[in-house]
């Protein structure tokens, strides 16, 4: 296979990667950046339609009218997404480490292959000179770059165990960590559509992977949850949303912390105060943002640590994108050592301390950029 994915990768891509090298790098002065506006979530990607529209671009199509969705410019980007894949083959690097390595590109650069980024990163990986990643022009060879990916991957303990973002993220130490999972879904679907155009791969490479002793992905997505809380307009501060109920499939414990969190609304801010008595004439028994989610939980029998830097580390890790009632997310700061606290509550919706002068309120999700997320019943 090493062998056969090599030639792949010399004698079927290397004509468009050459024909369309000298428009990749003209284009990326205007190409998106790695933080770029993309918002939406796919997470319900037509797998067959993907597959049509990557043929007729390897095909030799102008891309005029093909249309893959989450792939603004395809004529440029799925070549690149062949370069990723061919190179995945010739390390005989197995299915899923494709699929991490598109996502993240995907992430990093939307499939482009950028002539700039945050201080010298550069290309589809926005690797660094500095780094140690390779000379500019070598991190602009997406074969090279895809392959420098590719042995870093490899050389994470237990990678084919982890989440895709899990993985990403120990190769690329992103700030913003949890961001590649969103792409997951296309990324799956563009690895299956180019891997079955290189002759000998296909299924065969599809089940490479099936006796590696793997466990499934558990997150398909770091987009926000379905509902966003944009429905309910306006909240005023200190206030619950008109409509607003707590979902009945809510966990018991977590329905408690919840209710008991909403009676602290309107109190003010306190840095450092305990939140035992929020509407009492000691300051320091107001609430912050952590010992708000502390004695919330405490009224519903769990104990949870005291600041935000430890309750990062409390119950277990979940997907934004999958969160339930009673979720604590995390935000400001690190993912391993965010500034700000909230609990999820369910409809888009979440309850905080947020900082000094303003009150206990529920803010929409959309406001919050979510670093980690942690279900602790």
């Amino acid at each position: 296979m090493k062998g056969l994915a090599v030639g792949i990768g010399v004698v079927f891509l290397s004509p468009i990667l050459l024909a369309g090298t000298g428009m990749m790098l003209a284009s990326s002065a205007d190409a998106v950046q790695s933080s770029g506006s993309f918002s939406g979530c796919l997470t319900d990607i037509d797998s067959d339609k993907v597959a049509e529209q990557v043929t007729k671009i390897l095909d030799g199509a102008s891309g005029k009218d093909v249309h893959v969705e989450g792939l603004d410019l395809p004529a440029e980007q799925v070549p690149n997404a062949a370069a990723i894949v061919a190179a995945g083959l010739s390390l005989d690097v197995p299915k899923k480490g494709q699929i991490i390595a598109l996502a993240t590109a995907m992430q990093e650069s939307r499939l482009r292959n950028l002539g700039y980024g945050d201080r010298d990163s550069l290309g589809l990986f926005q690797q660094r000179p500095s780094q140690g990643w390779g000379s500019a022009q070598q991190i602009h060879d997406p074969v090279y770059a895809s392959e420098q990916f590719y042995k870093h991957l490899l050389k994470v303990n237990g990678w084919q165990q982890m989440t895709v973002t899990q993985a990403a993220q120990a190769v690329q130490k992103s700030g913003l960590p949890d961001a590649y999972a969103q792409w997951e879904s296309l990324a799956t679907a563009l690895q299956s559509a180019i891997v079955k155009t290189f002759p000998g791969t296909g299924d065969d490479a599809d089940d490479k992977d099936t006796n590696q002793g793997e466990k499934p992905s558990t997150s398909t997505t770091s987009c926000a949850p379905g509902q966003d809380g944009s429905g309910f307009g306006r909240i005023p501060e200190g206030s619950v949303p008109k409509g607003y109920s707590i979902p009945k499939e809510a966990d018991p414990k977590a329905r408690k912390a919840i209710e008991w969190a909403m009676h602290q609304l309107g109190t003010l801010y306190q840095w450092g105060g305990s939140c035992t008595n929020a509407h009492g004439s000691d300051p320091m028994g107001r609430c912050d943002c952590s010992s708000l989610m502390q004695q919330a939980y405490a009224h519903a029998g769990i104990t949870l640590t005291r600041t935000t830097y430890t309750q990062v580390n409390e119950g277990k890790a979940v997907s934004p994108a999958r969160l339930k009632p009673g979720d604590l997310i995390f935000s400001r700061g690190t993912a391993a050592r965010p500034e700000h606290v909230g609990m999820y509550m369910g409809e888009g919706l979440v309850i905080e301390a947020p900082r000094t002068t303003k009150p206990v309120r529920i803010t929409p999700i959309k406001d919050w950029t979510i670093l980690a997320a942690r279900r602790v019943l």
